[in-house]
């Protein structure tokens, strides 16, 4: 007999126990047969001040990582969804696909990762060459996923570092601050605009600029939850969260 709630698949998210924004944003994008069953990394919330705090603060998430892992896995999830995104793009393609598969050895179970989800949520909308992105980064930070999406074979023309002071300070930052930014990182040269840090609130405010400006807005959390949907066979169109979940 399957799970009464989760008949359909058990997922477990994972991310910093300092994120206030991913297990809203992927709850309100479940369907029906579905539950997300959330695990906290444990991590202090750093003030960081410099390129070398920021790295310091995400290396510490990677490496408490796996302990969130095996505490969700007790649940016998069928999948997990990956809710932090720095450390997904460290070291490029390879890094990314080896740190991913550290997690699925320990979880012996498949999983999503931010930085693979706004890759393949590019290429799902087709035609995507030029790209632009935003995060709470540190530039340091901004340079590895830079360097993730040259490899995967896009341009980036712009980037913006919002370089937020504390894990916790990333969910304070407000769509009257973001719409500046957006503006800033969009333009002509630009045929897709993506955000990456998963405790920046942007899913409206993609949704938004997406039918104004007439391309995509790709925010990570939603990338990241339709893959993992997508990876488990379920298809269900979701609306009010952008043309992602509701055509792809």
């Amino acid at each position: 007999m399957g799970d009464v709630l989760g008949w359909r698949k058990l997922m477990g998210v994972i991310a910093p126990s300092t994120n206030t924004t991913v297990q809203p944003d992927m709850e309100r994008m479940r369907p029906v047969g579905v539950t997300n069953h959330f695990s906290r990394i444990f991590v202090e919330d750093p003030l960081a001040l410099s390129n070398e705090d920021f790295l310091a603060g995400t290396q510490l998430i990677s490496d408490a990582t796996m302990d969130a892992v095996r505490s969700v896995m007790t649940a016998k999830v069928d999948y997990l969804v990956l809710g932090m995104s720095a450390v997904t793009f460290y070291g490029g393609v390879e890094g990314g696909r080896k740190w991913k598969a550290n997690v699925e050895e320990v979880a012996g179970v498949g999983a999503s990762t931010g930085a693979e989800s706004v890759v393949a949520a590019l290429n799902a909308f087709g035609g995507i060459k030029n790209v632009s992105f935003v995060s709470p980064y540190y530039p340091v930070a901004n340079a590895e996923v830079r360097r993730y999406f040259e490899e995967s074979g896009f341009t980036v023309k712009r980037d913006k570092p919002l370089q937020c002071k504390r894990w916790t300070d990333i969910a304070k930052v407000t769509p009257e601050e973001l719409r500046p930014v957006l503006d800033e990182l969009d333009g002509d040269d630009v045929d897709a605009v993506v955000q990456v840090g998963t405790n920046l609130s942007i899913i409206d405010l993609a949704a938004e600029y997406e039918q104004k400006r007439a391309k995509p807005f790709i925010a990570i959390n939603t990338a990241t939850y339709w893959h993992g949907l997508r990876a488990c066979g379920i298809h269900d169109k979701i609306e009010g969260v952008g043309r992602l979940m509701a055509e792809f």
